[in-house]
C-alpha cells in the first residue's frame, strides 16, 4: 500500500477505549487494528508520507462538500444523513473516507511535496 498510494491517512483512534464497547471489542481484536496501524505507519515513515489524521478530526461530522459540521452525526448509530446546510446526502463511512483524503492531500501540500 505504501508503495502504490502517495497518500495513505488514517485516524488516530483511542482503540483500548473502543475496546470497551462490548459489541466492537471482538471485532477490533479480530483485525489486530492496532498492529496494522503500527506497521502501516512503520512504513509510511520510511517513504516520508503522513500517516494519521488528528486525534480530534471530526472526519464523519464534516460535509466533504460544503464544510459544515454536523455535531449530530457523533452518534454511532447514525449511518446516513443529509448535509442541514447543502442537502447533500451522506453514508457516515464514506463521508468519513473523503474527509480523511482531503487532509491527507493538505498535509502533504503543506510541506511542499508534489503528488503524482
Amino acid at each position: 500500500m505504501v508503495k502504490n498510494f502517495d497518500v495513505i491517512t488514517i485516524e488516530d483512534l483511542s482503540v483500548s477505549n473502543m475496546m470497551k464497547n462490548h459489541r466492537l471489542a471482538k471485532s477490533i481484536a479480530d483485525v489486530s487494528w492496532s498492529e496494522f496501524a503500527r506497521q502501516l505507519e512503520y512504513k509510511c515513515l520510511w517513504q516520508h508520507k503522513p500517516i494519521k489524521a488528528d486525534k480530534f478530526f471530526a472526519s464523519s461530522q464534516i460535509c466533504n462538500v460544503c464544510g459544515f459540521k454536523n455535531a449530530d452525526v457523533k452518534n454511532l448509530n447514525v449511518c446516513e444523513w443529509v448535509c442541514p446546510n447543502c442537502g447533500t446526502n451522506h453514508d457516515r463511512d464514506l463521508n468519513a473516507s473523503m474527509n480523511l483524503n482531503t487532509d491527507g492531500l493538505t498535509e502533504i501540500n503543506a510541506r511542499g511535496v508534489r503528488v503524482k
